[in-house]
């Protein structure tokens, strides 16, 4: 992006939500896939004279990921009401936080190709969602259906600043949130089943040499469901607004209001719908029909003893501790916590925190992808795996040999030893049978002996090949090149 004719601007609002099993102020069901209109009643359908209560655990989980995310927490909060014609909600208002959010002034570090980048965090607040609308592509758009299971459910609203300045940044901090929440148990952000959803605003500034910045004006893209999604939006809509200004001076000059867009995934493209609404269109007023709400510091202190290791502090301890790199760090945190527990075991019994590293982030996420199952239900437990390790380092197996004893203690569920017996491994562990192989070896290669000799150390390995191929990999690799070198001073 960096050769762009523009800079973009990205800030992102992330509406996730939260792990409870009832819904934000009532006590229907949040459970996923439920018959239509199944999980409702008469407070989240709105019917008069109802009266919502506030779910406690929801306040908690938002408590919770407010402090992960590094906000101000706001000791005295309230409910608004957000009123505009919903389709999907049927009282007509949305119970939302206005200008007393519970939580305010955060960031996220995010890893990027030039170092860790802090996003700052405008707010994060808490709202119900709306239910989800059903129109019929088939029949020319004739009839919608609504289901209301989903309305009521409670969302967290995480609102960025822009400070994201590429696609790829966006994508990133989204894949970062997702990992914090669920690692502090906050949401599953399963974004197949709308538990995590985005809305982009985004806009360029076009540098005019001496003159000013031109910046155009905000769109709001709405409902991005998939990181793919946002990434290819953010491109397809910076590259539109772009071309929009070559063509349109009022477009240049600013005079063109914000906007909302959706984004066609089929197609590839943005589609502008309407002028984007100001806060003074909502009519916001203090929600009547609830308390607000009076944070104190057990409540605080209950919260942050919940979190856990942050994903962020965990990459760094394991750099530091172990010695890793951070794209190893990264790696192995982006799995979670499940899959860091299991390599510091391995690490600890086998006392080689980066072979256990290259294991795990090769062989064992390849088979748990190929598996389709996670760290907690794989049949090679973190003991066996260091077992396969000492074997490696004591008998000297290659990489091939030592994968072929990996894949039957997977598929056997046996030790190591058992493995190596069972494939009829024997390592050549006497030398002077090691020393006569090198011999023919070096009988066989007189040219790679001669550069030896002539100060080329590298021709040492087409020998070392030769004796491994003999051995078929089961000498130490180390003894044989001490042999190689002694063999060699001994040739006339």
């Amino acid at each position: 992006m960096a050769d762009l004719p523009y800079r973009i601007v990205i800030g992102l609002e992330v509406h996730v939500q939260l792990l409870t099993r009832t819904k934000l102020f009532c006590g229907c069901s949040t459970q996923f896939g439920l018959p239509p209109n199944s999980a409702t009643c008469p407070v989240c359908i709105g019917m008069p004279g109802v009266l919502p209560v506030m779910n406690r655990r929801a306040f908690d989980l938002a408590l919770r990921a407010a402090l992960a995310l590094n906000c101000q927490i706001a000791r005295f909060t309230k409910w608004d009401r957000k009123n505009y014609y919903y389709p999907d909600l049927p009282k007509n208002y949305q119970i939302s936080q206005y200008d007393l959010p519970f939580s305010y002034d955060g960031w996220l570090e995010i890893p990027t190709p030039a170092g860790s980048k802090r996003i700052g965090i405008s707010r994060v607040h808490l709202e119900e969602d709306a239910g989800k609308m059903l129109h019929d592509e088939q029949g020319g758009g004739r009839d919608s259906l609504v289901d209301l299971n989903r309305a009521g459910t409670p969302l967290l609203e995480i609102v960025s600043w822009p400070d994201l300045a590429s696609p790829e940044e966006a994508k990133a901090y989204l894949e970062e949130i997702r990992l914090l929440l669920r690692e502090i148990g906050v949401s599953d952000c399963e974004m197949q089943e709308g538990s995590l959803r985005c809305d982009a605003n985004i806009n360029i500034h076009i540098p005019q040499g001496d003159g000013p910045v031109v910046k155009t004006p905000i769109v709001e893209i709405k409902n991005l469901n998939s990181f793919r999604a946002v990434e290819r939006a953010m491109k397809y809509e910076a590259q539109r607004q772009y071309e929009e200004a070559l063509r349109d001076a009022n477009y240049r000059l600013g005079q063109v209001a914000k906007a909302t867009a959706g984004w066609d995934e089929v197609r590839g493209r943005t589609i502008v719908q309407r002028r984007k609404e100001e806060a003074s269109d909502y009519r916001y007023f203090p929600e009547p029909d609830l308390v607000p709400v009076v944070v104190e510091d057990a409540w605080l202190e209950h919260a942050r003893a919940e979190m856990g290791e942050l994903p962020a502090a965990q990459r760094r301890r394991l750099v530091e501790q172990y010695g890793l790199s951070p794209y190893d760090a990264g790696v192995l945190t982006s799995q979670g916590r499940a899959l860091v527990a299991y390599f510091e075991d391995v690490a600890r019994r086998s006392g080689d925190a980066r072979t256990a590293c290259n294991w795990i982030t090769n062989q064992v996420l390849a088979s748990l992808k190929e598996r389709k199952m996670e760290i907690k239900d794989f049949p090679l437990h973190s003991e066996r795996l260091a077992e396969l390790i000492a074997e490696q380092k004591a008998i000297g197996l290659n990489k091939q040999m030592a994968g072929e004893v990996y894949n039957h203690m997977l598929e056997n569920g046996c030790s190591a030893k058992e493995a190596i017996d069972a494939l009829g491994i024997k390592p050549v562990a006497d030398t002077g049978a090691l020393v006569e192989i090198v011999r023919r070896a070096l009988a066989a290669n007189p040219k790679a002996v001669a550069d030896f000799k002539a100060g080329k150390t590298k021709a040492a390995q087409a020998i070392k090949g030769a004796v491994m191929r003999e051995t078929k990999g089961t000498a130490r690799p180390e003894v044989v090149e001490q042999i190689i070198v002694e063999q060699i001073e001994k040739t006339p």
